[in-house]
């Protein structure tokens, strides 16, 4: 049988000689060189191959081909067939440049991507020909006998054929922060990895040494099986995407039925040869495509990623940014995610006394207290037995700078470096104790006793003491007597109902017990002590009451999510009770959200799981397939997806979510190369910043629509009057002014709405309809009911104000000459100072613009100005007159300029005022229906 197809429980149920037969290896001497290379040949090498990669070539070219890159294309051709070519290369270059800009935008965020920490390790030891050698891990191959301890990688998935107090971190794959414990006895726990004799590659060894024989190598182990899972896992399209093209198409039907509408009236209306409306036409589909609307949307979303990176989310996608603002379930672990990923100790538990100990942070500065006070541990004895034993009974090193918010570096289990932090902070030193109290033997900890046993000598009364720690139940079970307010007495029946029942309020919260206990040593040599001669007739201290406690940050950010109606779905590989001690404790759900265990949600139909991720609810105990289920069925509801992970197991979730998130610094490679984003911190309150910024980008955008739009109202409505009046009424705007204003004024000033910040309160409305559009019927109604309906009036104005001085109505309007020339600058001119009020005016939707204050967005500011030395260049620069068919103003004609956007600007604050103002009553009547609605229950 080919031992692809054997499953990890098939080779942890084999004997050696079966194992060792069925991989033609040695238990002892391993594989020869001759042997390893051949199967180098036969198996491949040990990587995780990654999915197939876009070409340069390709990656590049497809910031040029997007719908509306294409459309710009044809608006160039268009432009050059109108017989303006310089405009038409122009609209090109601005292309061009767009594309350059996103693909730089793109690959940056690749890079740094790319430099994030790999996973697996690069060198290993094995034993081959009876020796022990370092190879690099890619060479290992099936029946290789790696030998590893404490601090490394594992390579492969394989069965342990030695050990010694062997721990390893399995959250990779389960997302279960505790060590799991691992010996060479075959037993099948609860879960897919819970083979006791088992190790898979991705994991961690936290303690001990083993000997292991690799059985699956590269692809073929659960690390490799679940990377290719997510890499035929197709990607979504973004909602960005699909609203720009959506758009590029209602833009293309809007222009080019203007333009056919124009073709046919210039004909028959006012007459004109066929040749000169077809290019008055051409122009006018020109001037209604928004050039600007790639580098806006770009820009946008490249300012989006470098607040981001700023807050710690490193987007690989500019798309992605946009997309996190419609998010509305947030499928999320709890493990270093919504928690510190430090386990620490918030409770000592003493049979006549509980403390609640404070400031055993990580990175608190100072002494811990106990019951909020200092405390003297020489006269708190029972304590401070308590504390020793947790001092010295304990194997793992940990380097931390309390000032350093950096993670602490952890040689060993997260549990025995909380209890070194508690003991730290108490006073002991681990040096100074280890030298006062010298570790005579050690009788290490396995999966079977769930205990750790030390014998230390002290020096005080010169005798040997043993010191015990463990689970509650192994404790108490060798234990036959009780210290009780420094008095040792027989323990009763009694005394274990009442620490048994502490231990279950506490694990009702979600805390986890660790139980000590000693006596003095009877034995004349330490070193002849023995599990059955050592660990008997202990005398119980107390319990250490510990947990992994979640982010200062989160609960801010979870009642942002509640306030913006974003959902929070609680994922983890954690216990039913401890993910729901946290969700309620950092306000996630309340305590009647229903918890469903892996082993539940496997046996639930789609169905059944699209109705219940409708409710309030915690997934616990979930496999890799249950986390990608979740989150189908979450879309299913019509929801925008963002999930969060680290592990291998998490992949394939990441990659179906809209936006999948994962890990920077504890994340896997597959888990980062699945992900749309990267947490650099871990952190889920850089997720909510990031949703707040997806959301402004989204907001830009728009801003930037209703301002286009409103001046292309005004650059429409003068050719409006030229067709009406048949001809009667000179155009008072020519194309080449029309394209100046898309392409020159208009352009910079809408850039700088692109980098607008959040207005306020963006974060107390709910996610937009997944039905809502980038143009809807609000924008349409503002551009051209508000602000176009105002510009074109006062551009129309400015061409009648500039004839009027120059006699009419007792001259006619004059269709060519200087005077007309004048008058379309005036328009021209108009149009720019309108649209100077418009870009402050779009800054906000109904805050006022003096509280963000006028200035305080330096790129539009710098676009305005740009804007007025662009008008004041083409009315007096004599080639840009010829070129653009402008003509000299005089002062009355600026003061009528200037005076324009006093009025505009104060108008809207106006109405934003009205709005306000109704927003407010709305609440405040919302408020007074809930306050009734109280008094009668």
């Amino acid at each position: 049988m080919d031992n692809k197809i054997l499953t990890d429980d098939d080779y942890a149920k084999m004997s050696s000689s079966d194992l060792t037969s069925k991989l033609d290896t040695s238990i002892t001497k391993g594989l020869t060189t001759s042997e390893a290379k051949q199967k180098l040949q036969t198996d491949g090498y040990n990587v995780i191959k990654k999915g197939k990669q876009q070409s340069g070539i390709v990656a590049f070219l497809k910031n040029f081909t997007s719908l509306m890159a294409m459309l710009l294309w044809v608006s160039g051709v268009i432009a050059i067939l109108a017989g303006t070519v310089d405009l038409g290369i122009a609209i090109w270059a601005v292309n061009i440049i767009n594309g350059l800009f996103s693909f730089w935008e793109e690959h940056a965020a690749k890079k740094a991507t790319d430099a994030l920490s790999s996973l697996l390790p690069t060198y290993v030891n094995v034993i081959r020909n009876g020796k022990s050698i370092q190879i690099n891990a890619d060479e290992i191959v099936p029946g290789d006998l790696l030998q590893l301890q404490a601090g490394n990688a594992i390579p492969v998935d394989g069965v342990v054929v030695h050990s010694a107090s062997l721990q390893v971190d399995e959250s990779a794959l389960t997302g279960e922060s505790l060590p799991v414990d691992k010996d060479t006895k075959y037993h099948h726990g609860d879960g897919k990895f819970a083979i006791s004799n088992v190790v898979y590659a991705g994991t961690v060894v936290t303690n001990g040494t083993a000997t292991v024989l690799a059985v699956k190598t590269g692809m073929n182990t659960e690390f490799g099986k679940i990377a290719s899972l997510t890499q035929n896992q197709k990607a979504t399209v973004s909602p960005l995407t699909k609203e720009l093209n959506r758009l590029t198409r209602q833009i293309s039907i809007i222009a080019f039925a203007i333009g056919i509408t124009f073709f046919i009236l210039a004909i028959y209306f006012v007459h004109y040869p066929l040749a000169k409306s077809f290019i008055f036409a051409l122009g006018m589909i020109v001037a209604f495509i928004p050039e600007g609307l790639l580098p806006t949307v770009t820009l946008s979303l490249a300012h989006g990623t470098q607040v981001m990176a700023k807050k710690h989310a490193l987007l690989k996608d500019l798309d992605s940014v946009e997309t996190l603002g419609e998010t509305n379930v947030i499928c999320s672990d709890k493990t270093g995610t919504l928690t510190q990923n430090q386990m620490t100790v918030n409770h000592v538990w003493l049979p006549d006394k509980e403390y609640n100990v404070t400031g055993t942070g990580y990175f608190n500065n100072g002494k811990i207290q106990f019951n909020g006070k200092d405390v003297d541990l020489s006269n708190e004895k029972d304590l401070a037995l308590l504390l020793n034993i947790a001092l010295l009974n304990n194997d793992t090193s940990i380097k931390y700078d309390p000032d350093d918010k950096k993670a602490p570096s952890i040689l060993g289990t997260p549990t025995e470096a909380g209890l070194n932090i508690l003991t730290d902070k108490a006073g002991l030193k681990k040096d100074d104790s280890a030298e006062k109290n010298p570790r005579l033997k050690e009788l290490p900890f396995d999966a079977n006793r769930r205990r750790m046993t030390t014998i230390q000598k002290d020096p005080e009364n010169g005798e040997d003491v043993i010191y015990t720690k463990g689970g509650l139940d192994n404790i108490l079970s060798i234990c036959n007597r009780i210290l009780v307010n420094g008095q040792v007495r027989p323990i009763t029946e009694d005394d274990k109902k009442k620490i048994n029942k502490a231990n279950a309020d506490y694990a009702k919260n979600g805390l986890r017990s660790l139980a000590f206990a000693y006596r003095d040593n009877d034995t004349d040599d330490p070193n002849k002590a023995t599990v059955d001669n050592t660990e008997k007739n202990l005398v119980f201290v107390g319990l250490a009451v510990m947990s992994d406690p979640p982010r200062e940050e989160i609960f801010d950010a979870v009642k942002k999510c509640h306030s913006a109606d974003i959902k929070i779905i609680m994922v983890t590989g954690d216990s039913s009770l401890t993910a729901k001690s946290i969700a309620v404790q950092i306000g996630i759900t309340s305590d009647k959200a229903r918890v469903i265990t892996g082993e539940e949600l496997s046996a639930m139909s789609d169905d059944q799981l699209q109705e219940a991720v409708k409710g309030e609810v915690i997934f616990a105990r979930v496999a890799p397939e249950d986390k990608y289920r979740i989150v189908s069925m979450c879309q299913k509801n019509g929801n925008v997806v963002a999930a969060t992970g680290d592990g291998v197991n998490d992949a394939p979730a990441l990659k179906k979510a809209n936006i999948g998130i994962a890990m920077g610094v504890n994340g896997t490679d597959v888990a980062k190369d699945a992900a749309d984003m990267i947490l650099t911190d871990d952190n889920f309150a850089s997720i909510v910043a990031a949703i707040e910024e997806g959301r402004t980008v989204y907001s830009n955008i728009q801003k930037f629509l209703l301002y286009i739009l409103n001046s292309n109202m005004a650059e429409a409505f003068p050719s409006i009057l030229f067709l009406i009046s048949n001809g009667a009424i000179p155009l008072p705007l020519t194309v080449m002014e029309i394209l100046t204003v898309d392409l020159g004024t208009d352009l910079l000033p809408a850039l700088g709405l692109g980098t607008e910040k959040s207005e306020p309160g963006i974060m107390d409305q709910p996610p937009r309809p997944r039905d809502s559009h980038l143009l809807n019927k609000g924008i349409i109604a503002k551009a051209f009911g508000w602000y176009g309906l105002f510009a074109s009036i006062i551009s129309t104005g400015a061409y009648f104000f500039a004839n009027y001085q120059h006699g009419w109505p007792h001259v006619p309007l004059f269709a060519s000459g200087n005077i007309y020339a004048e008058a379309t600058t005036m328009t021209l001119a108009a149009i720019g100072f309108c649209q100077i009020a418009a870009v402050l005016n779009c800054r906000t939707r109904v805050t006022s613009l003096f509280k963000i204050g006028i200035f305080s967005n330096h790129r539009i500011m710098w676009g305005i100005a740009f804007q007025i030395v662009l008008i004041t260049l083409l009315i007096y620069v004599p080639f840009l007159q010829s070129v653009f068919g402008t003509y000299s103003i005089g002062v009355s004609d600026w003061i009528y300029l200037i005076a324009i956007p006093i009025p505009l600007v104060l108008l809207d604050e106006l109405r934003k005022y009205f709005v306000r103002r109704h927003i407010h009553n709305k609440i405040n009547k919302r408020m007074g229906h809930l306050q009734k609605l109280e008094k009668i229950l």
